[in-house]
């Protein structure tokens, strides 16, 4: 007996999408999204000539996690070729963390950001071991993201021992955390790290950022920072 074209054509479609669910599921490529964070971090550093944020700057000890024991925004204002500076806008609180707190978060931000020095702490192949975690995603505003754990090829401060979050369609970065391959001083201890991204004219740039530390000096130090405003100067297209 034969089917008639309906039927044929519904016995067709229902064994293809069988075949389908029967397959694994394909893992992304990872030399590919190496390759795009390598590429991004290159392409952002070639073509944004210049830009600005407000950062807000919240220092919270011990388990109170509602109330700042400190508090700074300031203006960042970025060059290419010169680095980063800042103007404070506003600061309340204790003097005594922003002074050994605070200001040395915005020096350091300087020296990283030293032209001869900033693709040393980029998140790319140069300055890490990268791999892929199997079967390893997450929902992280709004995009499914995969996972890589990474490892520096060289220990800072600045430098995290943990995992990147990638757009698993884009590549484009989303999401660091981890560990602070160095502490940053004898008195912070370990310190773990986040840093929050999001895509802004083509470049991922920096929205949230939180450091949390405990030492037997200190007790728990949480620092939370938050970007926002940001206005580029994009190099005019070729």
């Amino acid at each position: 007996m034969h089917l008639r074209a309906g039927q044929f054509f519904a016995t067709t479609i229902l064994g293809a999408m069988l075949s389908a669910a029967a397959q694994p599921s394909q893992q992304p490529d990872e030399s590919a999204i190496i390759r795009d964070l390598d590429a991004a971090n290159q392409a952002r550093f070639d073509n944004v000539l210049s830009f600005t944020d407000i950062e807000h700057y919240a220092v919270f000890r011990g388990s109170d996690q509602a109330h700042p024991a400190a508090e700074m925004t300031v203006k960042m204002t970025y060059k290419k070729g010169i680095g980063k500076d800042y103007v404070i806008l506003s600061k309340s609180g204790s003097s005594l963390i922003q002074r050994v707190g605070l200001q040395p978060l915005l020096d350091n931000e300087k020296v990283i950001n030293n032209p001869a020095k900033v693709a040393q702490s980029w998140f790319n192949s140069a300055n890490y071991e990268m791999h892929l975690k199997p079967n390893v995603t997450q929902s992280i505003d709004d995009h499914a993201c995969v996972a890589l754990a990474i490892t520096p090829r060289h220990k800072a401060p600045n430098m995290i021992d943990g995992t990147i979050w990638v757009d698993a369609q884009t590549h484009a970065l989303v999401e660091v955390e981890g560990i602070a391959s160095k502490d940053p001083s004898i008195f912070a201890g370990t310190t773990t790290m986040m840093r929050r991204y999001a895509t802004m004219q083509g470049y991922t740039m920096a929205t949230h950022a939180r450091a949390e530390s405990s030492s037997m000096f200190f007790g728990k130090t949480v620092v939370a920072i938050d970007y926002s405003d940001y206005q580029f100067e994009l190099r005019p297209a070729q």
